[in-house]
């Protein structure tokens, strides 16, 4: 998919109606459309990366960026003390629905324990 056709990117350059939560020259975070908790938020990076396995070492900053802005908004969520859970899903087997690297948070209710 290239970014032309790709829904996160048409998101962020307002080509696709969305409440951008939050945005910085890295990434931005929406509500997930289909949530799976009373919190679902994704953490989307700007430069359209399909995968982990994609992503550069001139790049890498990116990930932490993500890590932090998760952060920020588990705070301004108010979901830091109950918990939250952060996932990426990586291709169709994981669950991965739109082929654009994505961070979920998942936060506000019990969540089954995993593995």
């Amino acid at each position: 998919m290239t970014p032309e056709e790709c829904i996160f990117c048409k998101i962020h350059k307002g080509l696709i109606d969305s409440e951008i939560l939050y945005s910085d020259d890295n990434c931005f975070v929406i509500r997930d459309i289909s949530p799976r908790a009373p919190v679902h938020l994704l953490v989307i990076p700007v430069l359209h990366i399909t995968r982990l396995v994609d992503v550069n070492i001139q790049d890498a900053h990116i990930l932490g960026g993500m890590l932090k802005v998760a952060s920020v908004m588990a705070i301004r969520e108010n979901i830091v003390e109950s918990g939250y859970r952060l996932v990426v899903n990586q291709g169709e087997n994981a669950g991965q629905v739109v082929p654009h690297l994505h961070l979920h948070i998942l936060g506000a209710k019990p969540l089954a324990a995993m593995g």
